[in-house]
């Protein structure tokens, strides 16, 4: 279950919808969640009370179109997987939102099962401890 944090400055809602359409279909193609698996967070910053800060490090150059993008998922993935992913985000977004690549800033952490809680109080994920 990978949970997606995406923040954008100054984006309408049609625009959010479409960068995360575009971040769920890269995590289905890249690395395998399931279709149903969507769990995310879309917020856009008007510039004035909530601000979003950037940079030009390593030599790339955003605008104000820069697009963050969080993604909190189980470990075990591999490097591979995890460039495609960051390619196929990139892409994406460019198609669904007119996003460019340039202005795609993608972050993941990886925890383990205990970490989850789905609801309920309970771990779901965890494995039954020894009695």
């Amino acid at each position: 279950m990978p949970f997606v944090r995406i923040d954008a400055i100054r984006a309408d809602e049609k625009r959010l919808e479409a960068v995360g359409r575009a971040v769920h279909d890269a995590l289905v193609e890249a690395v395998g969640i399931p279709q149903d698996d969507l769990f995310q967070v879309l917020t856009s910053h008007d510039g004035s009370r909530r601000v979003l800060r950037y940079g030009t490090f390593p030599a790339m150059d955003r605008d104000d179109d820069i697009v963050f993008v969080a993604i909190t998922m189980r470990s075990g993935r591999t490097a591979e997987q995890k460039q495609a992913l960051y390619r196929r985000i990139a892409e994406l977004a460019q198609e669904y939102a007119g996003t460019e690549p340039r202005n795609v800033l993608v972050t993941i952490t990886e925890n383990e099962p205990i970490d989850w809680s789905f609801g309920d109080g309970v771990a779901q994920y965890a494995e039954a401890a020894p009695h």
